[in-house]
């Protein structure tokens, strides 16, 4: 299974020069935790829900700093036609919970999370129960 299948293709973008309150209300509304800082469709950056609560601790004025006062610059990515097992590795080396999901042209194209891949390994192990319950009858977990 290629790491495009794990998660969504529609990801929420914002650009460098957008503010914080600007980008807390997309967050809001489209129900993410975060979003890739794209130009020219190439992700730049990443900043997440925890990028602004920390902004907001540290600032008086927050709402009107910028993404680019905080996200994070050079996000790790992961190409669409990689393995997911991949996802996992890139996960825990990078210490990341989000990666965003590039084309042979860095271009985004997708994002895949922490939360996708456990979703992803839970349907994998019902699957597997599934067909050991029925190869044996008499198994009850």
């Amino acid at each position: 299974m290629p790491v495009s299948d794990l998660g969504p293709d529609e990801v929420v973008t914002t650009a460098r020069d957008s503010t914080l309150s600007d980008l807390a209300e997309q967050l809001r509304s489209e129900n993410v935790g975060a979003a890739v800082v794209t130009e020219d469709d190439e992700p730049v950056g990443i900043v997440t829900d925890r990028d602004v609560a920390l902004a907001v601790a540290e600032s008086d004025d927050a709402a009107s700093m910028s993404v680019d006062d905080v996200m994070t610059e050079d996000p790790v990515t992961i190409r669409e036609d990689a393995d997911a097992m991949e996802i996992s590795r890139t996960i825990e080396e990078q210490n990341v919970r989000r990666v965003p999901v590039v084309d042979e042209n860095d271009r985004l194209t997708g994002i895949v999370t922490l939360d996708d891949l456990v979703a992803t390994i839970g349907e994998q192990l019902d699957n597997v129960s599934e067909t050991i319950e029925s190869q044996s009858p008499d198994y009850r977990p």
